[in-house]
């Protein structure tokens, strides 16, 4: 394993295990952040809100190691992200971070089971254990005897469960969900919520969420509002203080 990352894993400090401090990014001219920082506390789960071009999904790539700032620091479990080498952050959204997209970007030439045990298959994993342990998030989340059919074969809703079960199947410290309900009905959406929360609890998992919707916020332990690539508005209980 790299230095860098097998020494976030040997050291776990007290405090936030996500931090950002006076991040700035632009693309462009356009600014998308102008100093936004935010302290997650681990086990925590942040909504993050805010209208469309506010910078709120670019907050949270830059959490995740995805983008790396103009300026600010980005810090998990006490080391910087931001100043790693690519190869470094790479290995750390591997082995660290899972990941819920908004339309699930399942590979579509994969069966569901495989899809969910890719990020095992990346990190390593013999196959037969990596489906083994994939084929148990089936039940789990809803979805029994759909192991093995592609993402053209199921519902919105089925898809964005198996997107979730791979996000979660490498029992990451931390899962950054980007608009996780966004292309699904409000029904399947408060089902997609409550099995992420359920399971992310049961797991003691960290989520990170973007959103605009404030039913789906309600979620969360906290919120905050990223307005004009500024935390404009925090909201819930303070970092470090029992719920």
């Amino acid at each position: 394993m790299n230095a860098g990352v097998a020494a976030t894993e040997a050291v776990a400090p007290s405090g936030p295990i996500l931090e950002a401090r006076d991040l700035a990014l632009s693309f462009g001219e356009t600014p998308a952040l102008r100093g936004a920082g935010v302290e997650i506390a681990a086990g925590e789960l942040l909504a993050i809100m805010g209208p469309s071009g506010s910078g709120k999904s670019t907050l949270l790539h830059c959490l995740a190691g995805i983008l790396v700032p103009d300026s600010g620091e980005v810090r998990y479990r006490g080391r910087r992200v931001d100043t790693m080498r690519e190869a470094e952050r790479s290995e750390l959204r591997r082995r660290r971070f899972g990941f819920v997209f908004q339309f699930g970007q399942l590979v579509p030439e994969l069966t569901a089971e495989e899809n969910v045990a890719l990020p095992l298959l990346l990190n390593g994993v013999g196959r037969a254990e990596a489906l083994g342990k994939a084929r148990g998030w089936f039940d789990r989340l809803d979805l029994p005897g759909l192991e093995r059919r592609r993402s053209g074969e199921l519902s919105g809703g089925q898809a964005q469960r198996v997107a979730l079960a791979r996000g979660l199947v490498a029992e990451p410290d931390v899962v950054f969900a980007d608009e996780p309900t966004g292309s699904l009905d409000s029904l399947a959406g408060e089902h997609v919520m409550e099995l992420l929360i359920g399971a992310a609890r049961d797991n003691g998992t960290t989520v990170v969420l973007v959103t605009h919707e404030p039913r789906i916020a309600a979620y969360a332990d906290r919120e905050i509002v990223v307005r004009d690539g500024r935390i404009a508005v925090p909201i819930g209980v303070p970092i470090g203080v029992a719920r």
